[in-house]
């Protein structure tokens, strides 16, 4: 997918929050270890780095959720990131995104820190970011 399909999807998706940029997107994937699985319906952009892995960003549009393609994506993630020697997978999420969580939970993932207000919402109070761990 193109920076720019990337940046669309990830508009509908995440559209309480600031969506990531084409040009953020192109600076993501122009990193070395980057790793990137799906397609317009679901994108999860990562990362691998030595023995750690990490997901930067899972997004469904709204119009292809409760599909199971976010649960596959991220298996796909891992099996990926084990392949690249990864030995432990992170993640971060907003506090206040429920099924995200119950995800993520369901894989294995757990709270291993918390980071205060860190998610900005327009007209709103901000959210604080889980970060979440697994070992691969």
């Amino acid at each position: 997918m193109s920076p720019e399909a990337l940046a669309d999807l990830h508009a509908a998706a995440f559209a309480q929050d600031r969506p990531w940029t084409t040009r953020e997107f192109a600076s993501l994937l122009s990193l070395p270890g980057s790793l990137l699985l799906g397609d317009h319906r679901a994108v999860l952009l990562g990362r691998v780095t030595l023995d750690e892995a990490e997901v930067l960003t899972l997004a469904t549009h709204p119009g292809h959720r409760r599909r199971g393609l976010a649960a596959a994506l991220l298996a796909g993630f891992e099996a990926e990131a084990r392949a690249r020697g990864a030995a432990r997978a992170f993640l971060e999420v907003a506090e206040d995104n429920l099924p995200a969580r119950a995800l993520y939970e369901g894989h294995g993932y757990a709270e291993v820190g918390r980071r205060r207000a860190y998610y900005a919402r327009e007209g709103a109070a901000p959210v604080a970011a889980l970060v979440l761990a697994r070992p691969l």
